[in-house]
């Protein structure tokens, strides 16, 4: 099953890259690969992103740890010497049982059919020993690098510390990559430093779809509110063809056309800021299309009594809790035209399954697309979550690891972890 995953993961990585012209955003082109490199031998610090979910002990979902196996085979295949390390959720004070990495050891060897070694610390003693006596071919997982307040402070002598365990540096952690703690930046003012396969394929696809789109180009942009993704908005208008907006935030739109939108999610201070979004689309040539129609309920509740209205005419005590059909219809026959499909935000409040009708109608829309030839990139936890519980996960070209890595990227801004990485 890992091989399988491996070369599955090279075959999308070609194949895309294939399909590129040479000019890219903030491109891992001119920085060095892990492959630029002989490891043999070597002791390798890799920043990787095992930021799982964790109950009871057990990993309720492996797919970053997943994700991260293409570069951590090739490094033992190749005779390095492994050192892997991530965070783990927020410990606000030093250790905290709940937030160690050991349950993950345990699934990263069963998954490697390999014994992971697991430092209790990260730069102590158990870590450094370990570190030092590891074999060509052997990896060791360090624990939470978040258990020290230095990592994201960016403090340089702790990340001079951790550089010190190895001989040579690659960040795999493309969900870090907006973040310049120590771990993901810091390390690479003390060591020659490489990206990993991970973060390769993560640039790649969505570099790729940003600058050299096969048109025509749709965004499809979700999610509770438009002030978390302002940024998003507007570089995109700069770049697609139609930009498809539902979730939360289309009532901020809705109401700035002079419509009233009841209980539903509205940013009132941004009202004049959709005005703006709106009126730039237009003047780009840009096709924005809001939701024509909408599932409203009578309050916030799974089980909430739900109709169909016009956006026009949501009543006072009503909310908007998905798009309706008519929305649908327009939204799949936009999505059936794209070559390239980027998303981000589901399209309702889809953990109901009363209301994720449109968010599972569209899901289908872009997995048929791709299917049919084109690239489609969903990315942020929630449209990730949405397209894993509605089956479609496996049909997509691409699936982002990255939350915040990725609306940061959309929105042109340069990553940290990427940024900092030895240049070619």
């Amino acid at each position: 099953m890992t091989l399988l995953y491996i070369k599955r993961t090279f075959d999308k990585i070609n194949a895309f890259t294939n399909r590129k012209e040479a000019s890219q955003p903030m491109s891992v082109l001119n920085k060095k690969s892990l492959e630029d490199f002989d490891v043999r031998g070597k002791r390798v610090l890799v920043r990787v992103d095992f930021n799982v979910p964790i109950k009871d002990g057990e990993i309720t979902n492996d797919k970053r740890i997943v994700a991260a196996l293409p570069t951590i085979e090739y490094l033992i295949k190749n005779g390095a010497r492994v050192i892997l390390i991530s965070h783990l959720g927020r410990p606000k004070e030093g250790w905290e049982p709940e937030f160690s990495l050991a349950p993950v050891a345990a699934r990263l060897s069963e998954l490697l059919e390999k014994k992971v070694i697991m430092a209790k610390d990260v730069i102590g003693e158990d870590a450094k020993s370990k570190s030092a006596a590891l074999k060509d071919g052997e990896a060791l997982l360090l624990e939470n690098v978040r258990y020290h307040k230095e990592e994201k402070k960016n403090d340089p002598a702790f990340a001079k510390e951790l550089a010190s365990l190895a001989e040579l540096y690659v960040n795999d952690a493309f969900g870090s990559a907006h973040r310049a703690h120590a771990s993901t930046a810091g390390v690479t003012a003390y060591l020659p430093s490489a990206s990993g396969f991970l973060m390769r394929k993560e640039l790649e696809f969505i570099g790729g779809a940003l600058e050299n789109a096969k048109r025509p180009f749709v965004a499809i942009l979700g999610g509770a509110k438009v002030s978390d993704k302002i940024g998003v908005i507007s570089n995109l208008i700069d770049k697609v063809d139609s930009l498809i907006i539902g979730g939360g935030m289309a009532y901020t739109f809705i109401k700035s056309q002079g419509f009233t939108v009841g209980k539903s999610l509205c940013e009132e201070d941004k009202l004049n800021l959709a005005k703006e979004l709106l009126a730039k689309a237009e003047s780009k040539g840009v096709k924005l299309l809001l939701p024509l129609d909408n599932v409203v309920a009578d309050r916030f509740d799974p089980e909430a009594e739900k109709k169909t209205v016009s956006s026009s005419s949501i009543p006072d005590d009503w909310m908007g809790m998905d798009i309706g059909e008519k929305t649908v219809k327009i939204y799949v026959e936009e999505i059936k035209k794209a070559k390239t499909i980027i998303w981000n935000g589901p399209m309702g409040v889809f953990e109901f399954d009363r209301f994720a009708g449109g968010t599972l109608d569209v899901a289908r829309a872009v997995a048929e697309a791709s299917e049919n030839g084109a690239v489609s990139i969903v990315g942020g936890g929630d449209s990730v979550a949405a397209v894993t519980k509605l089956g479609f996960a496996s049909k997509m070209s691409h699936i982002s690891t990255g939350g915040g890595a990725t609306l940061e990227f959309l929105e042109g801004k340069d990553l940290p972890g990427v940024s900092a990485l030895s240049d070619k």
